[in-house]
């Protein structure tokens, strides 16, 4: 069992950047691909991005792709989210997850292989 703590969120301007960061607690942080997903008011949960145990692959949404990067230090049990050219449609409540994998290469973009999910972190863009 692993136990997902992010922050790093907050109210920005359209342009600007933040990193997002999902600290993980308990079993080995290097057993779990791991992923971000948002909620906005209104709309369905939605992937952001997800990377595999090594960090070597990774994956993103049409929506962020080439805005967001998602990185991750096993050493520090965190993964993060680097977000840049922020946009009022990036408003939404971001979670972190962890899916078990037996492939340390495999990157997860679906919610059901992933057991285990932060409480959520709050990022706000305005125009």
């Amino acid at each position: 069992q692993v136990q997902l703590v992010e922050s790093g969120g907050g109210l920005v301007q359209a342009g600007d950047s933040l990193r997002l960061s999902c600290a993980a607690s308990g079993r080995t942080f290097s057993s779990y691909a791991m992923g971000w997903f948002r909620t906005a008011p209104g709309k369905e949960h939605e992937f952001v991005a997800a990377i595999s145990r090594r960090g070597d692959s990774t994956l993103y949404a049409d929506s962020v792709k080439g805005r967001f990067t998602i990185s991750r230090d096993n050493a520090k049990n965190t993964v993060y989210l680097q977000m840049n050219s922020l946009k009022p449609e990036d408003t939404a409540v971001y979670y972190c997850a962890a899916a078990e994998t037996l492939s340390p290469i495999v990157v997860v973009s679906t919610r059901g292989p992933y057991g285990y999910w932060g409480q959520g972190t709050q990022v706000t863009v305005s125009s």
